[in-house]
């Protein structure tokens, strides 16, 4: 694999992975309620407990896509 085909890799991992968390993010707000009562049959969770969770996830995988895509897309941009 060249510079190039690799840097096009993790732009593409980057864009596809922020839209997997902006989705994420919608459905959040847009269905809380809705993923409470599913997620609720599950699991025991308070309110609280579930928004807490549903945050550390989404920081979780934002912290991932910034040290394992962008970063070393940004660096393979800057050597390119």
């Amino acid at each position: 694999m060249t510079i190039a085909v690799t840097r096009d890799f993790l732009l593409w991992c980057t864009v596809i992975n922020y839209g997997v968390l902006l989705v994420w993010f919608l459905a959040f707000v847009f269905a809380h309620d809705w993923m409470f009562r599913i997620h609720g049959k599950w699991f025991h969770l308070s309110r609280d407990q579930f928004d807490a969770l549903h945050y550390a996830g989404m920081s979780i995988l934002k912290i991932g896509i910034v040290l394992f895509n962008l970063v070393p897309f940004i660096v393979l941009s800057i050597l390119g």
